[in-house]
């Protein structure tokens, strides 16, 4: 071949690795951002990037755009590896035209998509773009719709990550929307249907980018984002960090590490972290870190809806999703953003075949007009369903209060829960004691007029009504609860093997997961709900997209309302 033609596409890769070109890319890096191939090179393992559509242009000549032409069009796309997995990835170009949309700019994303499909693997987005491209009308928003429903088609069948190193406005926030996590840097990154001069001009309300759509609103008060990371190499390795507690796609499951941490190693703190008196609050986080594998679990959205507490940690190796009420916010109460939050990650969860642990503390749900105006019941129910429908091995434990329909709606016994367990100071009740003395003793309590006589009566029948129906050996004589254990390994003056025999949070979280994990011919099912058959990947969008698809013998296929 002539040198002449090896020279010709040494230096076609040049100009379309150049983006921009080196003044724009100088000014990108002086605002402290880095351009899409660097943040691309940082999420890959080292050398494993491929690239499609290098040479990728416009075909658009209305507003003089015929001047202003670059290979690649403003985004990278392509595949490579994280820890050695197979991942997809775009990242826009903000050095091309603001990494605006145009038509070629969808086409190269709704290709690398169309080939995570095919593969059955993740695809990552990185975000960085003013929006569409105005000069291209309504060929940008149709390249936007066509992004979007390939969103759709992937839900539940391929896992999708969006990254947000910039702005992402009007129509662009749909795409991470409908993606299963977010990730966004503070002070670059920020998420607007119309920004502030719109807001302005619509409302008359003064509001900054920051104070509209910047990551810490979207983190504490809108819920759109998961995680929110302080500079872009954090936001890089905390992608990294959750694409290992996630598999490839709804028919596999995720990697499993190698365990060093003894599932039967002594946790004696957990005996004294839960306070005796129900209404004082607690860390549920501390319980957390001292039952997984090292300490080791990755929360998500934890600055929205804090007290319902969702993450990833592991289990003898194997990736598990926690849900735990938090009784150190709000008492641990179920709210409208508590709810949808634990029901989103449920769903999520169980459409990639991570088994679900709930820690469960909750006096009820939010009451008031506030929260009946939101549409608590609407909320409660997705809860609910997320939990019910769910065919991922299922184990719950009651480690303090659990009353009434938070009860129900936190993983119980009938909503098909594998495991149920309680602390023995655990009270599942309609309602809290307090509170039922004063209706089933309503009458008595009227006719006492002497305040200390009426101060003990109350005492008494609390004390009554929790030996009766608060404690949880009730619930355990109807097998609504599978056993009562102990937090953990109590000093005992009985022979070594008897004490041995006690079953613990720890001990009996590790044992029943791996009771409901068997082995069958080298595939893995699960028990009891349903046998998963074996075969690669089945990534039909139709039959797959939204929940997840099991072939089995009486297994269920469904979809979430």
């Amino acid at each position: 071949m002539e040198n002449s033609k090896l020279q010709k596409l040494v230096d076609k890769r040049a100009e379309a690795m150049a983006g921009g070109g080196e003044k724009a890319i100088e000014k990108h890096h002086a605002k402290g951002s880095y351009t899409a191939r660097e943040r691309i090179n940082m999420l890959l393992d080292e050398g494993s990037f491929e690239e499609v559509d290098m040479f990728l242009t416009h075909r658009c000549t209305d507003f003089g755009m015929e001047k202003k032409v670059f290979l690649g069009d403003g985004v990278a796309v392509g595949s490579g590896t994280i820890d050695g997995r197979l991942v997809f990835v775009f990242a826009q170009d903000a050095t091309v035209i603001g990494g605006s949309l145009s038509e070629t700019m969808s086409q190269k994303i709704c290709k690398v998509m169309d080939m995570a499909m095919k593969m059955g693997a993740p695809v990552i987005g990185m975000n960085d773009s003013g929006g569409a491209r105005i000069q291209e009308g309504a060929c940008a928003l149709a390249g936007y719709g066509e992004i979007f429903e390939r969103n759709i088609l992937a839900s539940g069948v391929i896992p999708q990550i969006s990254v947000i190193f910039g702005p992402c406005a009007g129509g662009a926030v749909y795409s991470p929307a409908l993606t299963d996590f977010i990730m966004m840097t503070e002070q670059n990154s920020y998420m607007f249907i119309t920004g502030p001069k719109v807001v302005k001009s619509v409302t008359g309300e003064d509001v900054t980018v920051e104070e509209l759509g910047g990551a810490r609103v979207h983190a504490t008060k809108s819920g759109v984002t998961h995680f929110v990371a302080a500079t872009e190499e954090e936001a890089v390795k905390e992608v990294r960090r959750l694409v290992s507690f996630i598999p490839q796609n709804n028919m596999e499951e995720a990697p499993v590490v190698e365990c060093k941490d003894d599932p039967a190693r002594l946790e004696d703190a957990l005996n004294d972290m839960v306070p005796a008196d129900p209404n004082k609050p607690y860390d549920m986080k501390n319980i957390i870190y001292s039952i997984v594998d090292n300490g080791d679990f990755m929360e998500v959205q934890k600055d929205f809806a804090k007290n319902v507490i969702c993450g990833f940690a592991r289990f003898n190796g194997r990736s598990t999703g926690i849900i735990a009420n938090q009784p150190n916010w709000l008492a641990g109460v179920l709210d409208c953003d508590a709810s949808r939050k634990a029901a989103r990650f449920v769903r999520f969860c169980d459409a990639f075949n991570i088994q679900i642990l709930t820690l469960v503390d909750v006096p009820g749900f939010l009451c008031g007009t506030g929260q009946e105006y939101a549409g608590i019941i609407d909320h409660g129910a997705k809860l609910m369903f997320a939990y019910g429908e769910a065919t991922v091995p299922k184990v719950t434990v009651t480690v303090r209060k659990s009353y009434g329909g938070s009860h129900i709606v936190m993983s119980c016994k009938q909503l098909r829960g594998d495991f149920n367990y309680a602390w023995p100071n655990a009270e599942i009740a309609v309602m809290g004691a307090s509170g039922a003395v004063g209706v089933l003793e309503a009458k008595a309590l009227k006719a006492i007029e002497d305040p200390e006589e009426k101060k003990k009566f109350i005492a008494e029948k609390e004390a009554a009504y929790k030996e009766k129906f608060a404690s949880p050996y009730q619930a355990a004589n109807r097998g609504y609860i599978d056993d009562v254990i102990e937090p953990a390994d109590q000093a005992s003056d009985q022979p070594a093997q008897e004490t041995q025999q006690h079953s613990t949070l720890k001990t009996s979280v590790y044992d029943s997961f791996s009771k409901l994990v068997t082995c069958v011919d080298g595939d893995r099912t699960w028990f009891p709900y349903g046998y998963r058959a074996p075969g690669g990947p089945h990534l039909h969008p139709e039959a797959a997209r939204n929940s997840y698809q099991r072939c089995s013998q009486g297994s269920r296929q469904g979809k979430c309302p």
